[in-house]
């Protein structure tokens, strides 16, 4: 059952994959890069930056070699940069050990790397017997195996890494592993799979037993709150504010205008009676070029106004320092501000 289970997704996966430039290379570099640079992130996004990454740094010694804000101004626009701070710290302990660790074991002691990763690198780059288990990997089981314990708990990831390790073709973990994701990435969507074409239809429990929506199966449900804040675009005389983000947070080391927290959506008495505001004096002039822009992350959405604002001088802003306008986009800042810079740009035009 388990080898003809296998062979369905090889044969599937020889006549379907994808034609993907980390697919022609044993090179755990390329591979790592492109696992860290495709976690959370679509394929048709990570493409182009897992070629904008090799041309930069084509060897994980050239990376190690990096500044952080190199890095992040590379990685701009792929979100959860927490990926790119490790990445770097990764590069640096391989060049600092001479070589790749060459098995999962091993690579789980780098920087940012899980089992997951850890598995992929060690199967794909160095060929050992090591499954995968990530999110197409619990779907695909789940829905095929009717296996309905719950992903996120930690008996559900011992269930399903057990499982895996038995399905694993281990004479071709390599291939095994990318059919297995690919066929989730492919045909078994997390909505809408593709049901009628699917080669393991047959022997679908989900299918049988019309359960293909309810699994997987999750125990937890992410809480999401909302977050009010006013974008500040400051501008006097050719020149910008920029603050570098130094909290431990998911934006580290990223630059962003004057942003302001509120309780509640702001509206223009509340933003000049705020203490950040109050000190600029008289002459100061409030476009709105951005309104209620909403920016889903994880365990937040952020509702954002965005303001340019035009001053004759230019007032002391804690953590801040002015700009040339010209050089602005040589800063590394999160997708929200991107967004921000084009309302900006456009109102001025």
């Amino acid at each position: 059952m388990h080898a003809d289970f296998a062979a369905s997704l090889e044969n599937w996966y020889a006549a379907n994959r994808r034609d993907l430039p980390w697919r022609h290379t044993r090179n755990p570099y390329c591979i790592w890069l492109s696992e860290v640079i495709l976690q959370q992130t679509r394929v048709a996004q990570g493409h182009d930056y897992y070629l904008r990454f090799l041309e930069a740094w084509p060897t994980v010694e050239s990376l190690a070699a990096a500044r952080e804000e190199e890095v992040l101004k590379c990685w701009q626009g792929l979100g959860y940069y927490s990926r790119a701070r490790n990445l770097l710290i990764a590069a640096r302990e391989v060049a600092a050990r001479g070589s790749f660790p060459c098995t999962a074991e091993g690579l789980r002691k780098l920087r940012g790397v899980g089992d997951y990763t850890a598995a992929a690198v060690a199967s794909l780059a160095f060929g050992e017997a090591v499954a995968v288990v990530d999110g197409n990997v619990y779907r695909v089981l789940a829905r095929v195996f009717g296996i309905d314990t719950p992903i996120d708990t930690p008996e559900g990831k011992k269930v399903f890494a057990r499982f895996a390790g038995e399905l694993l073709d281990k004479g071709q973990p390599a291939l095994y592993n990318q059919s297995v994701m690919e066929f989730g990435a492919l045909m078994c969507l997390p909505r809408a799979p593709r049901c009628g074409e699917c080669p393991l239809a047959e022997r679908c429990v989900a299918l049988a037993e019309h359960k293909v929506s309810e699994l997987p199966v999750k125990a937890r449900r992410t809480k999401v709150s909302t977050r009010y804040f006013v974008c500040l675009y400051l501008s006097s005389g050719g020149a910008t504010l920029l603050r570098r983000r130094e909290a431990a947070d998911i934006w580290r080391g990223l630059y962003e205008p004057l942003m302001i927290e509120f309780s509640k959506p702001a509206e223009m008495a509340d933003i000049l009676r705020h203490p950040a505001v109050v000190g600029w004096g008289g002459g100061a002039t409030f476009r709105k070029v951005m309104e209620r822009k909403k920016h889903q992350l994880t365990h937040r959405t952020l509702l954002v106004d965005g303001y340019l604002v035009s001053l004759a001088s230019r007032p002391e802003v804690p953590g801040g320092e002015w700009i040339d306008e010209s050089r602005r986009d040589e800063y590394a800042v999160p997708r929200l501000i991107e967004l921000f810079y084009r309302c900006v740009d456009r109102a001025r035009h």
